[in-house]
């Protein structure tokens, strides 16, 4: 049976998320998808160190390795990765995958550490094609030499974009968002301190899940309810509505997941970029310290009237005779979905296993949206807050809660500083040592409540700015360098 189902294979991959990343709903889905069309494939799981991945090729002498991540620090480890493959010969092609992963950062970053084939997979629904081109010896050719002529063009753009100017550190410093703090709107907290839920009923939670990101996941664009009746795939995502909310519902009733979170308050005032948290009994000139947050300033030139925003903006300053607060929080959905995966990959029922994966990820993100509302009406500002679901999806309310690792603050080191505060370990939670959080359905952030405050991107930031937050941050250059790679100017 084995010289069979050998002779039956079209080719073997071997797979893997890279060290220090815990997220695999996308790798999970590839997996399947070479399977059910005639390849071997060995799945190493999540947090995989470089020697495991490239010692088992060499055993299993497999023919491609494939790698997995959704933060940013994975991209740093996958170039790692293509060097160590360069350094022993391995001679594979080699595929990249992941939400943060791209064709620009493929092309620019990880293909020159490796002179063998390097593809960058958007999904699930091209990596047939490129497996097959790249073991069919009639096509792996003009497969690699397109894919190299796309690559180099990737990265002559990306050398055009780098080369445009920022605006100096100090110049965008100085055209910062500005308030009128002396008038500024500053709700002061119903209490002060971390709290909390354990458990927050699933009951409370599912009315705020966003189905738009659970179809995502399957590959399928559109927004919901709309995609329902896609000319194209909407019977699709019909039959994925239907298991979806039938697995919910057993969920719901067998309680096979916890949701569990840790939010709260603490006096807060801005200096210069730099977020200074306080123990309680601050007062609008400061007190104890207990931690700071320093957060990075947009330096690409903005439009005309538009400030150069950084974080701390929204956040009252030292001297403006006001004391602010900010808020935290750390939540999980994740608690009993590798057990429940476990029992559907026992039954060889990979759906229904990888289904389990994006409900966790769904419930954890409406119950970050739950506990916002929460945070909301704790902080005083939305007592007689009266939304409807579209008014949730859309942002339709006062405050952000920025995650640690997204655009307007994407160094995840800081949610280090963000565990010390809340201490999520209370409630399982995690970090791995790149900042990946476990369970791998959880949300962390900050809530931000001015009424100014929204969502922006960073973009990227020069050698000025760099040298300023490594000595903020008390990191080395060479560190911060590492946790913000693909922002570097």
């Amino acid at each position: 049976l084995a010289t069979g189902a050998k002779a039956a294979s079209k080719g073997k991959v071997v797979i893997a998320t890279v060290k220090g990343d815990v997220h695999d709903i996308g790798k999970n889905i590839v997996a399947v998808v070479l399977q059910c069309n005639g390849y071997e494939v060995v799945d190493l799981g999540v947090m995989v160190h470089c020697d495991t991945i490239l010692q088992t090729a060499v055993d299993e002498n497999a023919d491609i390795v494939g790698l997995s991540g959704l933060i940013t620090p994975s991209l740093d480890e996958m170039v790692f990765v293509a060097k160590e493959m360069q350094q022993r010969r391995l001679e594979r092609p080699l595929l990249i995958g992941g939400a943060t992963t791209s064709r620009q950062h493929t092309a620019v970053k990880i293909a020159p550490a490796y002179d063998r084939s390097t593809v960058h997979v958007a999904d699930a629904s091209r990596v047939i094609d490129v497996v097959s081109g790249l073991l069919n010896p009639d096509r792996r050719t003009e497969l690699d030499r397109a894919n190299r002529a796309d690559q180099a063009a990737l990265r002559e753009q990306y050398a055009k974009r780098r080369a445009k100017p920022l605006r100096s550190y100090a110049e965008a410093q100085a055209d910062r968002f500005q308030d009128d703090w002396t008038a500024a709107d500053l709700p002061a907290p119903a209490f002060l301190g971390p709290r909390r839920l354990d458990p927050i009923p699933l009951d409370d939670v599912t009315p705020f899940i966003d189905w738009t990101f659970f179809f995502a996941a399957w590959e399928i664009k559109g927004r919901f309810p709309a995609v329902l009746d896609h000319p194209a795939y909407g019977e699709q995502a019909r039959s994925l509505h239907a298991d979806g909310t039938a697995l919910l519902q057993r969920v719901v009733d067998e309680r096979r997941l916890t949701i569990r979170a840790v939010f709260g308050f603490w006096p807060a005032l801005s200096d210069g970029d730099d977020i200074v948290v306080f123990e309680p009994g601050a007062t609008a000139d400061g007190g104890a310290e207990r931690l700071r947050l320093p957060m990075l300033r947009q330096q690409d030139p903005q439009p005309k009237g538009r400030a150069h925003r950084s974080l701390a903006d929204f956040v009252a300053p030292l001297g403006s005779g006001r004391l602010d607060h900010i808020g935290a929080f750390a939540v999980t959905a994740g608690l009993g979905a590798d057990t429940l995966a476990a029992e559907y990959e026992g039954d060889h029922d990979d759906y229904h296993a990888i289904m389990v994966q994006a409900l966790a990820d769904r419930l954890a993100e409406a119950a970050a949206e739950y506990l916002h509302a929460e945070a909301r009406r704790q902080w005083g500002y939305a007592a007689g807050e009266r939304l409807t679901q579209d008014d949730l999806l859309r942002e339709r309310y006062r405050g952000i809660r920025p995650a640690f690792g997204y655009p307007a603050c994407p160094d995840h080191s800081g949610k280090f500083a963000l565990w010390d505060l809340l201490e999520p370990g209370s409630i399982g939670m995690g970090l791995t040592e790149s900042g990946a959080m476990t369970p791998a359905a959880s949300v962390s952030g900050l809530y931000l409540a001015h009424p100014e405050a929204h969502y922006f991107s960073v973009g990227r930031i020069g050698a000025d700015q760099v040298e300023r937050y490594a000595r903020r941050k008390g990191f080395t250059i060479a560190e911060v360098e590492r946790w913000l790679r693909p922002l570097l100017a």
